[in-house]
């Protein structure tokens, strides 16, 4: 395992306390790694969320993020492609997992340096370190410096590349959502393969939107997450094919195999408990192809 700490040249840690969040969320469904890394996890949590008092409402956000991390999964698995880089990964171990399981695998795994700090220790903590079979790397990388989003894929060997992201593109405003695409495009044009996001958000509606704590709204507000979300599916997808890239499949949630499932259940209505329909939609995770 390589584990490469260069300077960032624009700071955007003051989002890191969401990677946090999530990851004691993540802690409660059997995502590789979650619940060890977790309970490593140290200081008060940042957005106020009440984990002593599971609600429907809590057990909600938690499937959300289960639903999203299998999400990319699930389109990854369609995929042949053994060079893999993550973008902003937070806390989450896919990476690791991977290449537990497969000598084939070379995984970067990217994210600020103070999050990167963080997992490396985790690794160490919970002796993961020798692991992997196949080669799993840690890089910090700020994903707007061109310069150095290219030293990054520069380390893989030649052949396709798979990019992949969860929690990014709803931190960044439409000029560097811009600027980003143009990047990835063009690594992708040069190497072949593709792009799995599961940033596709579109604006709230009444149906889709879960109730927030004050300190969650103010960090939301701070960086503009519902202002940074799109329009409508057709917006993201008419955003993306203006950058040059074309939607090739989307991810089929599957609730039922969801390690939350039980758990949400018993806090549902008797009604909404037997209903064949599926939660409402709030995101898309797709798999994105430069053309």
């Amino acid at each position: 395992m390589n584990y490469n700490m260069p300077q960032d040249q624009k700071d955007f840690s003051s989002v890191s306390p969401s990677a946090k969040s999530l990851l004691l969320m993540k802690g409660y469904t059997n995502i590789p790694y979650a619940k060890q890394t977790a309970a490593l996890m140290q200081g008060p949590e940042a957005f106020d969320l009440d984990f002593d008092n599971k609600d429907f409402w809590f057990w909600i956000r938690v499937m959300h993020f289960e639903s999203r991390y299998w999400s990319i999964d699930q389109l990854l698995q369609q995929t042949n492609h053994k060079n893999i880089l993550e973008l902003s990964s937070g806390y989450s171990l896919r990476g690791l997992d991977l290449c537990v399981h497969d000598a084939g695998i070379h995984y970067i795994d990217t994210d600020l340096p103070g999050v990167m700090e963080v997992k490396q220790d985790m690794i160490l903590q919970l002796n993961l370190e020798n692991a992997a079979k196949g080669k799993f790397e840690l890089q910090s990388l700020n994903v707007l410096d061109e310069e150095a989003f290219k030293r990054v894929t520069d380390r893989f060997d030649d052949g396709p590349l798979v990019m992949v992201n969860e929690g990014l593109l709803m931190y960044l405003n439409l000029d560097e959502k811009r600027q980003l695409c143009k990047t990835i495009r063009q690594t992708l044009k040069q190497r072949g393969g593709c792009w799995i996001t599961a940033d596709v958000y579109p604006k709230r509606t009444t149906e889709t939107t879960l109730p927030h704590s004050k300190s969650e709204s103010a960090f939301m507000e701070q960086h503009n997450v519902e202002d940074n979300k799109f329009e409508s599916y057709d917006a993201a997808r008419a955003f993306f094919e203006e950058q040059g890239f074309e939607v090739m499949q989307e991810a089929v949630p599957d609730y039922q195999n969801l390690s939350v499932l039980p758990h949400l259940i018993r806090f549902l209505p008797e009604e909404v408990r037997n209903s064949k329909q599926p939660p409402p939609k709030i995101h898309a995770t797709w798999m994105l192809r430069a053309v």
